[in-house]
């Protein structure tokens, strides 16, 4: 299964969750969105939200500023 994240290319063998490819990839949940072709996907459906081949993921980290 290919998937890209943030425009880079991922090779995976097995159905993953957002929050399966977060760990694998050693990313950090805390303070970032996610987005699967160009949808936002909701928090609370991470856990339950099945990647496919060719998927798009965005991953958005929160800057704080003023």
């Amino acid at each position: 299964m290919n998937i890209q994240v943030n425009d880079e290319p991922h090779r995976f063998t097995e159905p993953l969750t957002p929050l399966d490819l977060l760990s694998l990839l050693s990313l950090n949940a805390e303070g970032c969105a996610l987005a699967i072709n160009q949808v936002i996907i909701p928090r609370d459906n991470w856990p339950s939200h099945l990647l496919k081949d060719g998927d798009q993921v965005l991953l958005f980290q929160a800057i704080a500023g003023g």
